[in-house]
């Protein structure tokens, strides 16, 4: 169970790291390379992309930060 939940934890942090330079920032980032785009700002406004985006990161946040909850309890 340990070694799943490992395994699931290495893949939760590579799509979070992927999903966070994404987002444009300042300079427009990584995110302007693949057509993301500026928007009003990081909750509200922009495009359908960037809240779709927003809300990726935060589901995958929540799972990043409950799967180590579990890790931690279980060792």
């Amino acid at each position: 169970m340990t070694t799943i939940l490992d395994v699931v934890q290495v893949f939760l942090c590579v799509v979070l790291v992927f999903l966070i330079l994404m987002h444009s920032g300042k300079d427009s980032g990584l995110s302007g390379a693949f057509g993301v785009g500026t928007g009003a700002g990081p909750f509200g406004g922009g495009s359908l992309v960037e809240r779709n985006l927003n809300r990726w990161t935060i589901v995958f946040a929540i799972a990043f930060v409950l799967n180590t909850i579990v890790l931690i309890k279980i060792s």
